[in-house]
């Protein structure tokens, strides 16, 4: 069975940093790529950043130059590195598995002061 558990939202101040962690498991982790998507208030849900099985990245403009998006094969986990926060970033992070689209339940990254 697909698992899929992140975790590290948090309320932020902007300009702040956050790492999100998406703990994977009943997959061939190190094989698939992974994908970070959010959902804010009111709107649809959006891409945010992919990396491949060999480590290839790509982000959505929004935040690129700001998030990066890594993997630990070791600990089939994908990680969610992200710097100066906006309070536009503030939503529901989620991760994807694009084989078979299994979602995790998501993290709250809010960013206010």
């Amino acid at each position: 069975q697909v698992q899929l558990v992140e975790s590290g939202g948090d309320l932020v101040q902007p300009g702040g940093s956050l790492r999100l962690s998406c703990a994977a498991s009943g997959l061939a982790f190190s094989r698939e790529a992974m994908r970070w998507y959010r959902q804010a208030p009111g709107k649809e849900r959006e891409f945010v950043a992919t990396i491949t099985s060999t480590g290839s990245t790509n982000y959505a403009d929004s935040v690129k130059g700001r998030f990066t998006i890594s993997r630990d094969n070791a600990k089939n986990t994908v990680y969610l590195q992200m710097n100066s926060l906006k309070p536009e970033d503030t939503a529901v992070y989620y991760c994807y598995r694009p084989i078979y689209s299994y979602w995790g339940q998501g993290t709250q990254v809010t960013v206010s002061s």
